[in-house]
């Protein structure tokens, strides 16, 4: 039950971690690297951006080689970091930015505040001036908006 909780606790730290990093960090001194994700459309299927993947993907991997096969408790750190990662690529990469071609549309309100959020943040091309740095939590105006627009998608009838 520990090394859940710890896994857990993990992944919920990422949300914020990833936060603080891509507003303080990536919108900063590493926007060499980030630059490539504002660019649209990426002339590239890898964008210098991708190296924060393998960055946390090291460090994810290092925590469970030293993490001696999940009897330390730093390796369960490791799966909360991978865990993460593995969301964020999926929803960030595949869904939002629609380089997984398998995903492409979603009637979920959440996923869908999410992706409006996302865009207010690229509605800028620079490191200053954006918004919304977060991956899964949402602001509750984009919930709200996505909540009308489906309301308007299902018609007077389901409203």
């Amino acid at each position: 039950m520990t090394h859940l909780l710890i896994a857990c606790a993990t992944f919920a730290f990422m949300e914020f971690w990833a936060w603080f990093m891509h507003k303080y960090v990536q919108h900063g001194p590493l926007w060499v690297l980030h630059r490539s994700h504002h660019v649209r459309p990426s002339p590239r299927p890898f964008e210098r951006n991708d190296w924060f993947f393998v960055i946390y993907g090291a460090i994810s991997a290092a925590l469970f080689v030293t993490g001696e096969g999940g009897s330390r408790w730093w390796f369960w750190v490791g799966v909360g970091i991978a865990a993460y990662g593995c969301v964020y690529f999926f929803v960030h990469d595949g869904l939002i930015h629609g380089r997984l071609p398998f995903w492409k549309k979603t009637d979920s309100v959440y996923l869908r505040a999410l992706n409006m959020a996302h865009k207010m943040h690229h509605k800028t091309q620079g490191r200053d001036h954006s918004q919304e740095f977060g991956l899964l939590w949402v602001s509750p105006k984009y919930l709200r908006l996505a909540r009308e627009q489906a309301a308007r998608r299902a018609g007077p009838a389901e409203a």
